[in-house]
């Protein structure tokens, strides 16, 4: 499947070129094609709009609820096994006009991620002002794609595209798409921005899901390093990766809060769920990943981006540190895969083993 997309301009096309061919290779490789997860419903919903214009795809494995004019976001993402719905994300109970975005299952991150520090950076000798964009937050939070009401451009039962016009936005103008798309076990996002704007801007993609948290939820996202939060969660310093965040097996989610990004990663990660016998594998063609795990909830998010938390100021700007430089009418794609499985199904297609799945290997051999 196909990567990041961008036109450069002539001075970067070539490392550009080859840096999109990397990561499209290494999602390809990431995203085999996943087994069914257990035995398909004999019916299967074929979608469609509620009254409150929430639009639901389904297939045998899959069934995923969207909000048009909740910033285009999941109300709902569950695995269909034997007749009942079990959640993958965090589902959203009873959306409304007046449901907070943050109560959502998840919602799209552009044209930037996370937070920027004092609603202001500089590009090319220009000084750029972000202005805050949520009541309570101090400073301007993940863009206006999560805010903003979509439009429906294009549906079907298991394929919807929804279409953001931000073309008179300040400082970032652009027009916005994504796409989602259920594919037997695997759930498809893809995220499109174009600059509609006319001056060139640092712009970058992200994903902001938030995934079922359970008292035995392991996470393996291994990773190169991170940075390192102040008290306003900005970063304040890059270090390797410590012990207790190198997720790079299956390993049990921390106690303590986490709220950092991390760098250097895969483009690869696996979720499980040993009691439930699931396994969520993400798949991204992104570097980075924000980790949210507020202890004592019953969520956390990995959140899947291409650049750090306030990248336009870290040394060196935004380019240096994952986000696109897009003159104006360029456009940058990123794509992500959700795929669900019974983690017994993965162990006998011979994926690594996790202590997870050895866990669930010795149940089966007591019974």
């Amino acid at each position: 499947m196909a990567g990041a997309r961008t036109e450069q301009r002539p001075n970067s096309a070539s490392t550009s070129k080859a840096q999109a061919n990397a990561r499209r290779s290494r999602l390809a490789a990431a995203t085999e094609p996943p087994v069914r997860p257990g035995p398909g419903t004999a019916m299967v919903a074929m979608g469609g709009r509620d009254a409150d214009g929430c639009i639901t795809l389904a297939n045998a494995h899959l069934r995923l609820e969207l909000a048009p004019s909740l910033g285009g976001g999941i109300t709902r993402f569950d695995w269909r096994h034997q007749g009942t719905l079990v959640p993958i994300f965090r589902p959203c109970v009873d959306p409304g006009p007046d449901t907070d975005p943050n109560q959502l299952a998840c919602y799209p991150l552009l044209p930037y991620s996370n937070r920027i520090g004092n609603g202001h950076f500089q590009f090319s000798g220009r000084s750029i002002d972000v202005p805050c964009n949520r009541a309570g937050e101090p400073l301007p939070l993940h863009g206006d794609g999560w805010l903003g009401a979509w439009e429906v451009a294009e549906e079907a039962s298991t394929r919807v595209r929804l279409t953001l016009d931000r073309s008179d936005g300040k400082p970032y103008a652009f027009r916005a798409a994504q796409t989602y798309a259920l594919d037997d076990a695997t759930l498809a996002v893809s995220l499109d921005v174009e600059n509609t704007g006319d001056e060139a801007l640092p712009f970058g993609l992200g994903l902001h899901p938030f995934l079922m948290r359970e008292a035995d939820t392991e996470l393996s996202a291994a990773a190169g390093g991170v940075w390192l939060c102040g008290d306003d969660w900005l970063p304040v310093r890059h270090v390797p990766t410590p012990p207790a965040w190198q997720f790079g097996v299956a390993y049990p989610m921390p106690s303590e809060m986490v709220n950092n990004a991390f760098t250097g990663w895969s483009g690869r990660t696996r979720v499980l769920w040993p009691k439930r016998r699931l396994s969520l594998t993400i798949a991204a063609d992104t570097d980075y990943y924000v980790l949210y795990a507020p202890p004592g909830e019953s969520f956390f998010c990995f959140e899947p981006v291409d650049h750090p938390i306030n990248a336009v100021n870290l040394p060196g700007g935004g380019e240096a540190h994952g986000m696109t430089v897009l003159e104006p009418g360029e456009r940058l794609s990123r794509e992500f895969r959700f795929t669900v499985e019974r983690t017994g199904e993965a162990a006998r297609r011979g994926r690594p083993r996790t202590r997870a799945g050895a866990k669930a290997r010795a149940r089966d051999a007591a019974r």
